[in-house]
């Protein structure tokens, strides 16, 4: 039960507004998405000069401020400063659901944590893990989702468990490392898998087969190497 004194401390502060943002066609934003960034009081955003690309298509303009993985626990504290203002601000990563493999989390839990009365709305959109989902033809609808492996410590722990799982899993990967992950996944026996690469972009491409097979198109085809790739690995 909240008291009636944390009601009017509520009412005197800012909204923080997570707010997520095309992944790649800037077409795919909601109304409600671009009537918040219009009538926010400042941006904070993972990188200004994305932010201000997806602005001008919608010709908005605001003032922005950096918030990235960097920076996230230290910029948390001025985020406050403004919300008991009374300030409503916006948080947006560079594509995507912030907080999804991408900064917001932190910032959120730091918010909840020094001003408990504030309301903290979630503006839904585009993410890379369900629109993959949404193509990738899973019927039993479960799913682990784990973001991107570790680079080193605990890698091998996880690709082991990903061979063992009867559960599907989605992954993230960069066009760096894509093609050592196939060969990881090749290496313990993972019966199949569903690459998705530039979704929602001109050169969106889906590859599924087993993990020789997907590697063998993208080693054929180093052109295609590029982008954010979703991995999901199937039961």
């Amino acid at each position: 039960m909240v008291s009636e004194g944390c009601y009017r401390y509520h009412e005197h502060m800012g909204t923080l507004s997570i707010v997520a943002t095309p992944i790649g066609n800037l077409e795919d934003i909601t109304i409600r998405a671009l009537r918040t960034l219009k009538e926010c009081d400042v941006i904070f955003c993972e990188d200004t000069r994305v932010t201000a690309k997806l602005l001008a298509r919608h010709e908005i303009k605001k003032p922005l401020q950096r918030l990235d993985a960097a920076t996230e626990e230290k910029k948390a504290g001025a985020v406050c400063v403004r919300l008991e203002k009374g300030e409503n601000i916006v948080f947006v990563s560079d594509a995507g659901t912030p907080g999804i493999s991408d900064p917001g989390a932190r910032l959120v839990a730091q918010v909840r944590i020094e001003l408990p009365g504030v309301t903290i709305e979630a503006i839904p959109g585009p993410s890379a893990l369900t629109a993959a989902l949404s193509i990738a033809g899973l019927e039993d609808g479960t799913f682990t989702f784990l973001g991107f492996l570790p680079h080193k410590k605990g890698r091998q722990t996880a690709l082991a468990h990903l061979a063992k799982s009867d559960i599907s899993t989605v992954l993230y990967e960069s066009p760096h490392r894509i093609l050592k992950l196939l060969n990881e996944l090749r290496e313990v026996q993972v019966p199949r898998v569903i690459v998705c690469r530039e979704l929602t972009k001109i050169h969106e491409e889906v590859v599924a087969g087993t993990p020789s097979e997907v590697l063998s198109h993208f080693t054929l085809h180093p052109d295609t190497v590029r982008g954010e790739f979703v991995v999901i690995v199937t039961a």
